[in-house]
């Protein structure tokens, strides 16, 4: 059976910290007050990329930027530059995504990159054929509007495990993320995704603006087993080898 890791996303390089000491898996830089995929300031994720030293594997989001393609390729190459290990991408209404697909597929083949599809937005899981097609290494399911309840308020479980399916199919990585609270592990970890994230449960009064609670983080912890090996980077979600980064 497939192991499932804890991704908690952090606001600086405290949090980081913290849940590192607490075994998380993935690490997600990002910032909350900005948007469901609200961007750090680059300097401030390469300081956290400085600062734990490859200890556990880092994702950061590159912000909630419109579908235009020169955009999106500018973002997810500075962010990449970074030295992250993954970098998030939401796929956001409006737009071309297919262009914008096109104009990342060369970045794919320098860093790891993650598709975000919004799950109260309705998305066809068919782009995941061509997130699979551009070179991505993953795709996930978030909610944009945390005002409309968790994912799995959003999408019953039986479309979660089809999305689930239909990512490894293609061999990507699996994330399921959106206002989950503890009491969704029980029915997600059968579905058996890569990973689950969490920001608003990991927080005091589950507010995702919040500061992480150490006690909520452990809880969460405490609830997804623990993958046998953690202690390297690529061991909590089998990334394989790493990409070669162009830092020109």
């Amino acid at each position: 059976m497939r192991k499932t890791g804890l991704l908690a996303s952090v606001a600086d390089e405290r949090e980081a910290r913290l849940v590192l000491e607490l075994g998380v898996d993935i690490i997600d830089l990002k910032n909350p007050a900005a948007g469901a995929l609200g961007a750090l300031a680059l300097h401030e994720v390469r300081g956290i990329v400085h600062a734990l030293s490859g200890r556990q594997p880092l994702s950061a989001t590159v912000g909630d930027l419109p579908m235009e393609p020169a955009m999106l390729a500018a973002a997810v190459r500075s962010m990449g530059e970074t030295g992250v290990d993954y970098v998030k991408i939401g796929f956001f209404p409006g737009g071309d995504w297919q262009a914008c697909l096109s104009a990342l597929a060369p970045l794919a083949r320098q860093y790891r990159l993650i598709a975000v599809l919004f799950a109260d937005q309705q998305p066809e899981y068919a782009w995941v054929d061509a997130i699979a097609a551009a070179g991505f290494s993953g795709a996930m399911l978030d909610t944009m509007d945390k005002q409309r309840g968790s994912l799995r308020q959003v999408l019953p479980d039986a479309l979660l495990a089809e999305f689930v399916a239909q990512t490894r199919r293609h061999g990507l990585l699996s994330g399921l993320a959106g206002s989950l609270r503890r009491e969704d592990i029980l029915h997600l970890l059968p579905l058996q995704p890569d990973y689950l994230g969490f920001r608003g449960a990991l927080c005091r009064g589950c507010e995702r603006t919040a500061l992480l609670d150490a006690e909520a983080v452990a809880e969460i912890r405490g609830s997804i087993p623990y993958r046998q090996t953690s202690s390297n980077v690529g061991c909590a979600v089998d990334i394989g080898a790493p990409h070669e980064h162009d830092n020109s």
